[in-house]
């Protein structure tokens, strides 16, 4: 896991979702592609996808359930789940969680 992305941009814009519990920064690179680095306060929430994600875990725990799936599992640092395009998946937290989402 890389501790650092060099040689890209960062959108100064905030995104906020779910009234402030998520809220991430988009980082731009140089070959076009995006990811968005952020937190996750404390909660229950639901995501849409429209293109496949990768969720890497950096600092935190969660559980997640896929759409689809009726059985959460547990992400921690270090660790990573994939979502396909056009989906949604559940996820919970109890402490702060510190992400990144590989877009495409």
């Amino acid at each position: 896991m890389s501790k650092q992305f060099n040689q890209v941009s960062v959108v100064k814009q905030a995104n906020k979702y779910f009234d402030g519990k998520c809220i991430s920064y988009n980082v731009l690179f140089a070959d076009g592609s995006k990811k968005s680095v952020g937190v996750i306060f404390p909660s229950s929430l639901t995501f849409n996808t429209g293109a496949p994600e990768v969720m890497e875990i950096l600092g935190g725990v969660c559980k997640v359930r896929l759409a689809g799936a009726s059985e959460w599992t547990t992400y921690g640092a270090g660790q990573s789940f994939s979502i396909g395009a056009n989906s949604s998946f559940d996820i919970e937290t109890v402490e702060l969680l510190d992400y990144v989402c590989h877009f495409g």
